[in-house]
């Protein structure tokens, strides 16, 4: 099992891997989760997917098991910043404005983590190692984007996962459903994580 951290810098040398991870989101997000997301040959994709981002893998082979968008909260491209800051302004129509306790934080240090997912065919033996490596790595991309902290809007078990890893994660916004799944804005701080 691998894990890939990708940038449009870096996706030329991993071949397919970025195309396979968009495929696996659609599978994820638009098949299973019944969520309406634009798709382009068999990709899921948004506004955020720019030279901005960069996007966590865990595979095997080419196959995607599980993914991580991270955009950092500095980002602009148009109209659009970072998923929950946009929310918060109301121009995500399926993302209640109130998702985040305070205001949305423009800042260097801080990154926004979305796109979460673990791909359904993992079977559930895997699935806690599947997301360890994914949040490891996450921590450890994180730290060399030298970020401070990951805001991210993920399903509302996330703080449990996090808490097996020996990792601190607190709410930074109210459980809601969003599409009929329980996801909340949760707040990591990578200076309380061990190395």
């Amino acid at each position: 099992m691998l894990t890939t951290t990708l940038s449009f810098e870096n996706m030329h040398k991993h071949g397919e891997l970025m195309v396979n991870l968009l495929r696996a989101r659609k599978q994820s997000f638009i098949i299973q989760n019944n969520w309406d997301l634009p798709e382009v040959a068999g990709m899921e994709y948004d506004q955020y997917d720019t030279p901005a981002s960069s996007w966590i893998a865990v595979h095997e082979g080419e196959r995607v098991l599980a993914g991580v968008r991270l955009t950092p909260t500095t980002a602009r491209c148009g109209m659009y910043s970072y998923m929950i800051r946009d929310a918060q302004k109301g121009m995500l129509e399926s993302i209640p404005t109130n998702l985040l306790y305070d205001e949305a934080p423009i800042d260097p240090y801080i990154l926004d983590a979305s796109r979460v997912f673990v791909a359904r065919d993992v079977p559930a033996e895997e699935r806690t190692e599947v997301q360890t490596q994914l949040m490891e790595k996450l921590i450890e991309t994180a730290r060399e984007m030298e970020a401070k902290q990951v805001l991210g809007l993920v399903p509302a078990i996330w703080p449990r996962w996090i808490r097996r890893l020996g990792l601190v994660a607190e709410p930074a916004g109210p459980v809601m459903l969003v599409d009929g799944a329980p996801v909340q804005v949760a707040r990591m701080d990578l200076s309380h994580t061990h190395h």
